[in-house]
């Protein structure tokens, strides 16, 4: 299969995810096997209302969700099965590029809160049968708030839509 690079100016270019969802920011760097990205906690997300009341925690199934994004961006910039690629359309690309299908390991090390910027290093290790194996780090200034390993893959667009069990 033919492998496609593309350069966009905006995260919401290269993701599907909509605010929101969308949680990467700014893309920091790209090249074929890292992504750096970034997201400044504003205390306005949806999410810190709740958690926790007088004390609000970024969730850490939102840090996993802003390291698997930003392994999406590598995927859609440097590892796309698509010449011609548009995520402002829900009905057009053939493939959804970077579903989620494994956690390997979660390992949190601090809390992030609003007022933080987090950047998120990720590396790809290695992409074996259409499986992308990942390693990210979470940082907020020197501290490391996560680090993560997880796996991607391309799915067709057509299977992600339907209702099938």
């Amino acid at each position: 299969m033919a492998i496609f690079h593309h350069d966009f100016d905006k995260p919401e270019d290269y993701l599907h995810h909509r605010a929101p969802y969308l949680l990467v920011e700014t893309i920091v760097s790209i090249d074929e096997r890292s992504v750096v990205t970034e997201k400044q906690i504003s205390g306005e997300e949806f999410f810190l209302e709740g958690h926790f009341p007088g004390a609000p925690i970024f969730p850490g199934a939102m840090l996993q969700e802003l390291s698997t994004q930003s392994a999406g961006v590598l995927i859609a910039a440097r590892h796309n099965p698509m010449e011609i690629y548009n995520t402002h359309d829900p009905h057009f690309n053939k493939y959804a590029l970077g579903v989620l299908v494994r956690v390997k390991q979660a390992k949190y090390k601090g809390f992030a809160r609003p007022g933080d910027r987090l950047r998120v290093e990720v590396t790809l290790n290695e992409m074996i049968s259409g499986i992308f194996d990942f390693t990210a780090r979470v940082t907020s200034g020197n501290a490391l708030i996560m680090k993560n390993q997880f796996q991607l893959t391309n799915v067709l667009s057509s299977v992600l839509g339907s209702h099938e069990e």
